[in-house]
C-alpha cells in the first residue's frame, strides 16, 4: 500500500514535471508564431504579451483570490502588495516577456531560449552584487561559461550569428528578469503563490499595453489579419504558458526536490531549439549547437546545489526553502 502511494506521488511529480519541460520550452515557439511578420499572426508584440497576461492574470486571480493562506493567518492585498506587484510584474513580464516577444521578431525561437536560458546566471551575479549571495568557485565557472556562450552566439560572422540588435535585447529582457527576481525575493508581496503570480501578470500585463499604445503599436493591429495560427499561439500561451505550466511548478516547488525541479532551467531551452527545427524549420547550426552546450552546462553549475544544502533543505532549514533559492521561472512570465 505504502509502495503504491509513493509510485503515485512519483508519477504525479514526472508528469508535472514534463508539463514544466514541454509547456515553458515550446512558449518561444508560441511568441515566434505570434508576432513574426511571415506567420501571417500579424499581432504586435507588446500588446500581445499584455493581452495574455491580462487575462490570464485575472482568470488566475478570479480562481485563487478567495482561499485563504496556507498557514491560516491573514494575506492581505493592500496598497502594499499591489505596489510590489507592479514593480515585480514590470520587471519580469514588461522587461522581461515583453523585450522577448519584440526580439523574437529578428530572432528564432531556438537561439531566443538559449539565450534567456542565462537567467540565472545573471541573477548570480546581481544577487551577489547586491551582497544577498556568495560567488563560489563554480558560480565563477557557471558565469564564465554563459558569458562565453552569448558570445559564441553573437560576436564573430557567419552561419547562425544572431541578429545583433535582436541580442541585445534578449540579454536586456534576461537582465530585467533577473533583477526582478532578486528583488522579487524581500519584496512585499502577498504569500499565497498563485494569487501572488495573478496580481503580477495583470500588473505585468497593463504595463505591456501601455508600453505597446506608447510605441504606436495600435496602428499595426488588425484583428481581421490575424491568422488562426495566430489566434491559436495567443490561447496556447494564456492556457498552457501562463496557468498550466506555472501551477505545476508551484506544486513541484512544494512536492519535490528543489535539485530536480530547477532542472526546467537548463531543459527548456533544448525543448525550444529542437521545437523550432522541428516545426518551424529553423536551422540548427554548430555555432548554435555549440553556444547551447556551454550555456546549458554554464546554467547547471549555477543552479546545482551542493548535498550540505540539499541536507539543509531536507532538515528544513530557512536557508534551503524554495522562495530563497530557485530561479524564477522564465513563463511565470510565461
Amino acid at each position: 500500500m505504502g509502495r503504491a502511494v509513493t509510485e503515485r506521488a512519483s508519477a504525479r511529480v514526472w508528469v508535472a514535471l514534463w508539463i514544466v519541460y514541454v509547456v515553458w520550452g515550446s512558449t518561444y515557439l508560441a511568441i515566434r508564431v505570434l508576432v513574426h511578420p511571415t506567420s501571417g499572426a500579424a499581432v504586435p508584440p507588446l500588446l500581445g504579451a499584455g493581452a495574455r497576461f491580462c487575462l490570464a492574470g485575472l482568470v488566475m486571480l478570479a480562481v485563487t483570490v478567495r482561499r485563504p493562506a496556507a498557514d491560516g493567518l491573514p494575506d492581505p492585498l493592500g496598497r502594499k502588495q499591489w505596489g510590489a506587484a507592479a514593480v515585480v510584474g514590470t520587471a519580469l513580464l514588461l522587461g522581461g516577456n515583453g523585450l522577448v516577444s519584440l526580439a523574437e521578431k529578428r530572432v528564432a525561437s531556438g537561439p531566443a531560449a538559449v539565450l534567456i536560458a542565462t537567467v540565472p546566471i545573471w541573477a548570480a551575479l546581481i544577487a551577489a552584487a547586491v551582497g544577498r549571495e556568495r560567488v563560489r568557485a563554480r558560480h565563477a565557472v557557471g558565469l564564465g561559461l554563459g558569458f562565453a556562450g552569448v558570445a559564441v552566439l553573437v560576436l564573430g560572422s557567419g552561419a547562425g550569428r544572431l541578429d545583433a540588435v535582436g541580442a541585445l535585447v534578449l540579454v536586456a529582457a534576461a537582465l530585467s528578469w533577473s533583477a526582478g527576481s532578486v528583488w522579487s525575493r524581500t519584496a512585499p508581496l502577498v504569500r499565497r503563490p498563485l494569487v501572488m503570480t495573478g496580481m503580477e501578470m495583470v500588473c505585468g500585463g497593463l504595463a505591456c499595453f501601455i508600453a505597446g499604445l506608447a510605441s504606436g503599436e495600435l496602428s499595426q493591429l488588425h484583428l481581421s489579419q490575424v491568422a488562426g495560427r495566430g489566434w491559436f499561439a495567443l490561447a496556447y500561451l494564456i492556457v498552457f504558458g501562463s496557468m498550466l505550466a506555472y501551477t505545476a511548478y508551484v506544486w513541484l516547488l512544494n512536492n519535490a526536490q528543489l535539485s530536480l525541479v530547477t532542472t526546467y532551467a537548463y531543459v527548456n531551452p533544448l525543448v525550444a531549439v529542437l521545437l523550432g527545427v522541428v516545426l518551424l524549420g529553423e536551422h540548427f547550426t554548430a555555432r548554435t549547437a555549440i553556444a547551447t552546450t556551454v550555456i546549458v552546462a554554464g546554467v547547471a553549475l549555477i543552479v546545482s546545489r551542493p548535498r550540505e544544502r540539499e541536507a539543509a533543505a531536507a532538515a528544513g532549514a530557512p536557508e534551503a526553502t524554495p522562495e530563497a533559492v530557485a530561479p524564477e521561472p522564465v513563463e511565470s512570465r510565461g
